[in-house]
């Protein structure tokens, strides 16, 4: 009763097959299918291995939202090189809500020769080529997010050879905490003394003669510092046409949060605009000579993700390739044949046959 049931069961499975084998004797193979076969067996290959680079390739993805986190402190990293010693020059930031942060709370000056040398002078050119690739290029930020840890080092190597001129420059660099609110950033003559209304610098006993405020940002970031993130002012390099000039750049900046399968951080991006004019009262152009970085914080936050194609998702890719394949050649192959039939007028359809007409002893078959 058990073989019985068994052997019921087997039929029923039969019955359902989708897939019934067709004995060899009843196959023909030409060679015309078997030039199809090669075509779409490389085809296969060539787009299941492209489709396989897809698969390993990651991109990033952006959300927005609002940022919520206005308790924190920002913090600025600066490297900056002015031309003029470093005691006519001083540097603070003051922000809108009248609070001071001097730089004696995180930055240091050291008196440096302002010239490049050629190593220097190669890596500057270098990172401004690159700047300039990625205002033309704006994807290629992907590349240095999903590439961070391993780029090269964004900060200025240090001189190969031996300074042969005295220091006539002052290099700031170093960090600084600040509220997280709209501030001003600024570099110019005299250092900073607390004021009750802001502040001020004792720039009284400074010549106008000594102004000089070319200047070169090696590096200006805000945020987690992250090696192989590149900045849009770094490699900037300003020089002065008069002693009275002032340079201004007016910052955006976005929170960000970047997530890798290298590295997960909480940094910040930011846009900047550029302003230099000559002070001259008599003319109307009033100011202070100097360096101002104006910077405000933009209320949305940017989440960067890098992701991957799923195992599943490459998988039900390539068995669509595969069979879309097969069945498009197929379908070609069976057109293509269908024609050269029509043409050759061999075609058989239906009822259709040749049909022999004699006349006297000589016999014709004719196609209908």
């Amino acid at each position: 009763m058990r073989r019985l049931n068994r052997k019921k069961a087997l039929n029923l499975v039969k019955e359902l097959d989708a897939f019934p084998k067709v004995p060899d004797s009843y196959v023909e193979t030409t060679a015309s299918g078997g030039t199809v076969s090669l075509i779409a067996f490389s085809a296969m290959a060539l787009l299941a291995l492209l489709e396989f680079f897809v698969y390993r390739d990651t991109w990033m993805k952006y959300d927005y939202e609002v940022d919520r986190d206005f308790s924190s402190k920002l913090r600025i990293n600066i490297d900056i090189t002015v031309a003029m010693r470093c005691q006519y020059v001083g540097a603070d930031v003051l922000d809108l809500a009248e609070t001071m942060v001097t730089a004696s709370d995180g930055l240091q000056y050291e008196p440096v020769v302002f010239d490049l040398s050629p190593q220097q002078r190669l890596w500057q050119r270098t990172l401004i080529l690159i700047q300039n690739r990625l205002r033309e290029e704006h994807s290629l930020q992907d590349v240095i997010f999903k590439t961070v840890l391993k780029g090269a080092p964004t900060a200025l190597p240090p001189r190969e050879d031996v300074a042969t001129q005295p220091p006539n420059a002052c290099r700031i660099h170093g960090h600084l905490y600040v509220n997280k609110v709209a501030g001003n950033f600024h570099i110019t003559v005299g250092k900073a003394i607390p004021h009750p209304r802001g502040h001020a610098h004792l720039a009284a006993l400074v010549s106008h003669e000594t102004y000089n405020f070319s200047h070169r940002i090696d590096h200006l970031s805000f945020g987690e510092e992250i090696p192989g993130i590149i900045n849009p002012l770094d490699g900037t390099e300003k020089i002065c046409s008069d002693h009275n000039q002032m340079f201004q750049y007016f910052i955006t900046i976005v929170p960000t949060k970047l997530k890798t399968y290298k590295i997960a951080a909480d940094t910040h991006q930011y846009s900047v605009t550029e302003r230099e004019r000559v002070i001259n009262h008599a003319a109307g152009s009033h100011g202070v000579s100097g360096i101002f970085m104006k910077y405000d914080i933009s209320s949305l936050m940017v989440t960067v993700t890098e992701q991957h194609m799923p195992f599943w998702q490459f998988l039900v890719r390539l068995c669509g390739i595969i069979g879309g394949i097969f069945s498009t050649t197929g379908m070609l192959h069976g057109f293509v044949g269908f024609l050269v039939d029509v043409v050759c007028c061999r075609f058989k359809l239906g009822v259709y046959k040749p049909k022999e007409v004699s006349f006297s002893n000589v016999s014709v078959k004719t196609c209908l």
